[in-house]
C-alpha cells in the first residue's frame, strides 16, 4: 500500500513470484469512470473508492480459500484498511513510504498509466500512515525490490 509511484506494483509482482501466489493489481478493478477521473486529474472520492474496496475485499475474501495472494493497492485512508481488513481477517499491510518529490518523479516516468501526475499532491493529502497499525510493516520505498521483499518475506514469516 501507499502513494502512488511508491512501487507497489513491482513489489506485489516480485512477492506474488517469490512466493508462488496469486497477484491481484487494484488499479484493474477501477470502474471506467474512475479511471476517466482519474486520467483528467480529477482526485476520487471516498463514493468512488466504495465499490472498488469492496471488489478487492470480496477478492481476498476468496482467494483466501486458494492459498497465498498479494495486492497492490493504495489503501490510503484508515477506513480504507479496515474495510479490507473486515472481508479478510488476518490481512497485513505492507506500506512503502516514499517522499512527494520521488513520487511524483516516478509517476511522470509511466508512459502507458492512467494515473494523472497531478494527482501525487492529492494522495500525500488523503494519505493516513498505518505507522503503529497492526499487522503493518513500514519499508523506504527507495530500496531495491529485492530487498523489500527479503524484508517482507523475513516479515511474513517470523
Amino acid at each position: 500500500m501507499g502513494v502512488s509511484g511508491c512501487g507497489k506494483s513491482s513489489v506485489a509482482e516480485a512477492l506474488a513470484r517469490s512466493f508462488g501466489w496469486t497477484l491481484h493489481e487494484g488499479d484493474r478493478y477501477h470502474a471506467p469512470e474512475s479511471v476517466a477521473k482519474m486520467r483528467a486529474g480529477v482526485p476520487l472520492t471516498d463514493d468512488d473508492r466504495a465499490d472498488w474496496l469492496d471488489q478487492l475485499g470480496t477478492l481476498l475474501a476468496m482467494g483466501t480459500k486458494a492459498g497465498g495472494q498479494t495486492l497492490a493497492c493504495s489503501a490510503l485512508r484508515r477506513t480504507y484498511r479496515d474495510r479490507l481488513r473486515a472481508a479478510c481477517p488476518g490481512l497485513r499491510f505492507v506500506f512503502l513510504r516514499i517522499d512527494h518529490h520521488e513520487a511524483l518523479a516516478r509517476v511522470q516516468m509511466r508512459a502507458d498509466h492512467f494515473f494523472s501526475p497531478s494527482l501525487v499532491a492529492d494522495q500525500f493529502a488523503t494519505l493516513e500512515s498505518p505507522h503503529g497499525e497492526p499487522g503493518v510493516l513500514v519499508l523506504d520505498a527507495t530500496e531495491s525490490i529485492d530487498m523489500q521483499t527479503s524484508r517482507i518475506a523475513g516479515w511474513l514469516q517470523a
